[in-house]
């Protein structure tokens, strides 16, 4: 009888544990994580192609050597900052974020100098790269956007009723998404 009990038992609390919410908010989490791999792989994309831009650019463009250093100083900060996925938290986000955003700067301010020098314009290589690089911060944005989408999906599971009770007891946090770098509501100027 005291098998038939425990058995009994074991099999109601394997079933509450299924319909408690813990295996989506582990299936959710995981999610998480696959979304921010494919995010840190579109920004390595975009550091893998910045030094081909910037060796592009350098043949044609000596004068503009500080532009240049700036880029290639930047990228290195944007690469030596990481996110460990199982601390997806708002701060470690935002930290993330602001290296990827100086290096859009320095990579926005390299594409306007350009604009200064039609030789460089016309060259193929640099067309080339240029596309390329449009394409990455493309790409950078539709991941950014599914992450947080899957984000979003994952911290209303775990902040709702009742599966915030289980989150609680098995250690399922909110996590951080991307959020619009400052200044980013005004629309840039543009002049010829």
């Amino acid at each position: 009888m005291k098998r038939l009990l425990i058995v009994f038992v074991g099999l109601l609390t394997a079933l509450s544990f299924s319909s408690c919410g813990y295996n989506t908010m582990v299936s959710q989490d995981e999610n998480v994580k696959a979304k921010w791999a494919q995010v840190e792989n579109a920004y390595q994309r975009r550091a893998d192609l910045i030094p081909n831009l910037v060796n592009t650019v350098k043949g044609a463009a000596q004068h503009e050597k500080g532009t240049l250093e700036a880029v290639v100083e930047a990228r290195a900060k944007a690469t030596s900052v990481t996110v460990d996925p199982s601390n997806l938290s708002e701060e470690a986000i935002a930290n993330y974020q602001q290296t990827q955003d100086a290096l859009s700067q320095s990579i926005g301010r390299l594409l306007v100098s350009v604009e200064a020098y039609p030789d460089l314009k016309a060259n193929s290589n640099f067309q080339e790269l240029q596309a390329q690089l449009e394409g990455t911060e493309n790409r950078i944005s539709v991941e950014r956007r599914a992450y947080n989408d899957a984000v979003q999906e994952y911290n209303t599971t775990v902040r709702s009723f009742p599966n915030n009770i289980m989150a609680g007891i098995f250690g399922f946090k909110a996590k951080g998404t991307f959020k619009a770098a400052e200044g980013a509501d005004k629309a840039p100027t543009v002049s010829f």
